[in-house]
């Protein structure tokens, strides 16, 4: 009993990990039992006989869960098929033209030349990567066509049966697939890459917080909420495999949704390979939070503006890529999260050439130098896994980012004008507004005056307002910039 119960939480598990799966396994029973009406149906049965078992094999060896698997296994049995048919009825031709002693000898040597020299084509690296499952089929189609054909008078009927069952059945696999909640490959690859992009940047928005170990009371919450989070990044360490895999699906679909037929498929790869090479760099830098030389907190203290500003620009640009790749919008923003970072790679290394350092032991020392060189790699990586980006939203035809407007426009005017007034250094814009008044039951007219007060410090924007009232009919902005 206890047995049972341990198979149905597998089962719930495998199930809410990814729900497709039970759609697809709902579409597996579909197409067995309609391609098995082939023996049930005697009309059916009388035309095809025991070959209709064909067809039952090509379901259940073709049917794949995405539909670019299945559709490159359909067309590569399918092709494989019907090459390995008609060479099999030229060789039993042949064959037979040598009499009945030589035939079978002549058969052999055929199956043997056939099978040698596409099994040693199967090792050839682009042919074994999308054409070696119908190498398989065609060397056992060829197999079976010559060897049954020794003892089959009607050859032609033979192949005619199996060829026509074989494309029975992948045809009702590639159909069901696309048309009955299709899985596309090539979505899978674009989500993959997105969500290991977001993995990164997890684990780099929440590495200053953890390695200068400066955390406020009123932040340890928000840090625990993503320290689940923290360790996501090593599954993209072992993500190559998958990544080639779903490419190679991805490049036997039709076009879909926002995914032409033609689509960069090698781009993702290139970009797939980037994000792997950072996934490394990072896993190196986690060792050091935990490792056996510890920096003293105030060497760190020293250093922490840099390092968390560092740390938490590239996670940013991280985090906007991923936003980018999911809607499939051109970067915009992290180009400047990504340069935020490389000057606070310059403000470090001014810091370091200060002889800041100068009283630290070797082994922190080299702790330290260590980490802080995986961070500037990894923040290189991070501008190429950008230009990366760049060229793929190019190639694939991303749309452009529509930015928000800044300011909306107020439902009661009635009409608004306005010229701008420059200061020495305030900029000044008065708009007027024709008859617009907050409180009618007074006789005085009102405005609103709106200063707006930029200052670039530290990358903070400062906004303040105020209400007067005043007897003119206007609404006055002012922006003073410092």
């Amino acid at each position: 009993m206890e047995k049972v119960r341990e198979i149905v939480r597998e089962g719930r598990r495998v199930a809410k990990e990814d729900p497709r799966r039970v759609v697809h396994s709902f579409k597996v029973g579909l197409v067995l039992a309609l391609i098995s009406s082939f023996y049930y149906y005697q009309p059916l049965y009388d035309s095809f006989g025991v070959n209709a078992m064909w067809a039952v094999m090509t379901v259940v060896v073709v049917f794949e869960f995405s539909v670019g698997a299945t559709l490159g296994k359909g067309l590569n049995r399918v092709a494989a098929t019907l090459f390995a048919g008609a060479l099999g009825i030229g060789a039993h031709h042949l064959a037979s033209l040598s009499g009945s002693t030589g035939e079978p000898i002549l058969l052999a040597i055929f199956v043997f030349l056939q099978a040698a020299l596409s099994t040693f084509v199967r090792f050839f690296p682009r042919v074994k990567a999308r054409y070696d499952y119908s190498l398989l089929i065609f060397i056992l189609t060829f197999a079976l066509i010559s060897v049954s054909g020794f003892r089959e008078e009607q050859v032609l009927v033979l192949t005619h049966k199996r060829i026509s069952t074989v494309i029975i059945g992948g045809l009702s696999c590639v159909l069901i697939s696309i048309f009955v909640c299709p899985v596309w490959a090539g979505q899978d690859l674009h989500s993959l890459l997105a969500s290991n992009v977001e993995k990164l940047s997890f684990f780099l928005l929440d590495f200053g917080d953890k390695y200068c170990e400066t955390v406020e009371d009123g932040d340890i919450k928000e840090v625990d909420k993503r320290k689940n989070d923290f360790g996501n990044y090593k599954s993209v360490l072992n993500s190559k495999s998958y990544e080639e895999s779903l490419a190679n699906f991805a490049k036997w679909e039709p076009g879909h949704g926002q995914f032409r037929f033609r689509h960069p498929w090698k781009q993702y790869l290139a970009t797939g390979g980037i994000i792997r090479q950072c996934a490394y760099r990072i896993d190196a830098l986690n060792s050091y939070l935990n490792g056996d030389f510890k920096v003293s907190s105030d060497i760190k203290k020293k250093l922490e503006e840099p390092l968390r500003r560092m740390s938490s620009e590239s996670g940013k640009a991280m985090k906007e890529m991923s936003i980018s790749f999911k809607k499939m919008t051109k970067p915009s923003s992290s180009d400047l999260h990504v340069q935020n970072a490389q000057s606070a790679c310059k403000s470090l290394s001014s810091l370091l050439n200060s002889g800041i350092l100068k009283e630290v032991e070797p082994l922190e020392l080299i702790s330290l130098l260590t980490a802080i060189s995986l961070l500037i790699d990894i923040i290189n990586l991070t501008e190429k896994i950008l230009e990366s980006l760049h060229e793929l939203a190019s190639a694939a035809r991303f749309k452009n980012k529509i930015e928000p407007p800044v300011l909306a426009a107020k439902p009661k005017a009635k009409s608004i004008c306005g010229r701008p007034t420059k200061c020495h250094g305030d900029h000044v814009v008065t708009i007027g507004n024709d008859g617009y008044c907050d409180d009618t039951s007074k006789n005085d007219n009102r405005s609103l005056e709106v200063l707006i007060h930029e200052k670039q410090e530290e990358g903070d924007t400062h906004l303040h307002s105020s209400c007067d009232s005043c007897c003119h009919n206007s609404l006055r902005v002012v922006v003073e910039c410092r």
